[in-house]
């Protein structure tokens, strides 16, 4: 009886004084302290994520990206749906042949603005390098979308999707 008493004893008094370590120097969880409100660093014009030397396993300077998509044989579907703030473009086309991959809409025009109301886009595919199957119409179908704000939309009455083949136009 008096080993447990003892004992008690002896296990109540370090209880006790986890509450002078909760507050001292020793306990990890103060070494920082309460987090306070500093004034901003000016931003730099550079992301100081990405390292600015060059060295051995550094890549190599990133070149402009060219799309070599050519333009698809037939356009056979043509939706645009109106959302919140613009619309969505939708164009299906089909391909004489399966494999064309990283379809794209892409603007006739570079600055993508419409000309005398007409906002003119064609439906261009990458074609692969080897010899492809020609295969059933639904595995040589694509569907390509783009989004095109109000800002966008000011003065267009006409928005027409261009293949090698035909055109499809969709007015207002």
């Amino acid at each position: 009886m008096r080993k447990t008493t003892l004992a008690l004893l002896a296990s109540t008094l370090l209880v006790s004084a986890c509450g002078t370590v909760r507050d001292s120097r020793i306990n990890p969880m103060n070494w920082f302290g309460p987090a306070r409100s500093v004034e901003a660093a000016p931003a730099e014009s550079t992301n100081p994520l990405i390292p600015q030397r060059r060295g051995l396993f550094a890549r190599r300077a990133v070149e402009a990206e060219t799309y070599e998509g050519r333009p698809f044989e037939q356009i056979t579907d043509l939706t645009i749906e109106p959302v919140p703030g613009g619309a969505i473009l939708r164009a299906t086309g089909l391909a004489t042949r399966q494999g064309i991959y990283a379809v794209r809409l892409t603007p006739a025009t570079v600055d993508e603005l419409p000309v005398d109301g007409v906002l003119t886009y064609r439906l261009e595919g990458i074609r692969p390098d080897k010899a492809t199957r020609q295969g059933s119409q639904p595995t040589r179908e694509v569907i390509a979308g783009r989004r095109l704000t109000d800002e966008d939309l000011i003065g267009v009455r006409e928005i027409r999707v261009q293949g090698q083949l035909n055109t499809l136009v969709s007015r207002r």
